[in-house]
């Protein structure tokens, strides 16, 4: 079942879908298509009875919008799927009712491994620091004519091929994968590296932010410093205060944004993921 709206995604249109159709499962990228959803399931009062799994990749979909999504739908499951073209599926994670919800957690299924920073052995459970988050098994050959980025993303670690997307993880005591983000946009600060997409899910917990996306930019002090973007809801007024101390909440001080843009609207990909050269351009203008 395809929205009758096919040029953008058109919330109020999928619910509708929904409900008409007697839709079981659907698919969305995170918090960019979640929050619209929320938002026309509410005006719409639609219960959509049928619709069993909502199922998410590309972004995050943080745990606090899928706590609201299962208080208006509590017979559904949200599952996470993680990912990549040169992995294909690695994990997922279920989020309902009963289990509650959570963001970034998955369980290590077999063919993935964690490797080391330097992609030449295999981590065990409860390792320091973090490491890369790998697959074997049916992976692809490598990239057309770049022998280089072939080497870089397809390791052989103990006589086995692994692809090596760019994804940093630690594998806890329990078997418990714990996600951090893609190493692509990090942004390092006073010699640490940061991840974007956590940076965001401790902003998004905030009540009045609609949406929110973080880049670096230079920094004489840091080397460069986190700024974010902020996109406040029913452009609501949010003090910098309240967004640092909802921030200190959730990750390291040394993490927290040093500055704050604030902007009516977010520009996103089509496909809803973050466009970091976009908000690259805005905190960095000259870029």
């Amino acid at each position: 079942v395809i929205q009758d709206e096919v040029r953008r995604f058109d919330a109020a249109g999928v619910v509708e879908s929904i409900e008409r159709e007697g839709v079981n499962i659907l698919m969305l990228v995170g918090d960019a298509f979640g929050r619209p959803l929320l938002d026309a399931l509410r005006a719409s009062g639609a219960t959509c009875p049928q619709l069993r799994n909502v199922i998410t990749g590309g972004a995050i979909f943080t745990a606090k919008l899928k706590s609201e999504l299962l208080d208006i739908l509590p017979h559904i499951n949200i599952i996470d799927t993680a990912g990549s073209s040169e992995t294909g599926g690695q994990a997922t994670h279920t989020s309902n009712a009963k289990l509650g919800a959570a963001t970034g957690k998955f369980t290590l299924s077999p063919h993935n491994a964690v490797l080391n920073d330097d992609m030449t052995r295999i981590l065990e459970a409860g390792h320091d620091g973090l490491g890369w988050w790998a697959r074997a098994g049916n992976i692809p050959l490598g990239y057309l004519g770049d022998e280089e980025k072939t080497r870089r993303t397809f390791p052989v670690v103990d006589g086995v091929r692994y692809s090596v997307p760019g994804d940093k993880v630690r594998l806890l005591d329990d078997k418990t994968l714990e996600l951090h983000g893609r190493e692509s946009v990090t942004i390092n600060s006073g010699g640490e590296k940061i991840f974007a997409e956590e940076v965001e899910h401790a902003i998004k917990h905030h009540p009045d932010v609609y949406d929110a996306v973080v880049a670096g930019r230079p920094s004489e002090r840091w080397g460069n410093e986190v700024v974010a973007i902020i996109q406040t809801k029913d452009g609501r007024r949010v003090t910098e205060e309240s967004l640092l101390t909802e921030c200190a909440k959730h990750i390291a001080r040394y993490k927290l944004p040093k500055a704050f843009i604030f902007l009516d609207e977010i520009l996103r990909s089509p496909n809803g993921k973050a466009d970091y050269r976009w908000a690259k351009a805005q905190v960095v203008p000259s870029t």
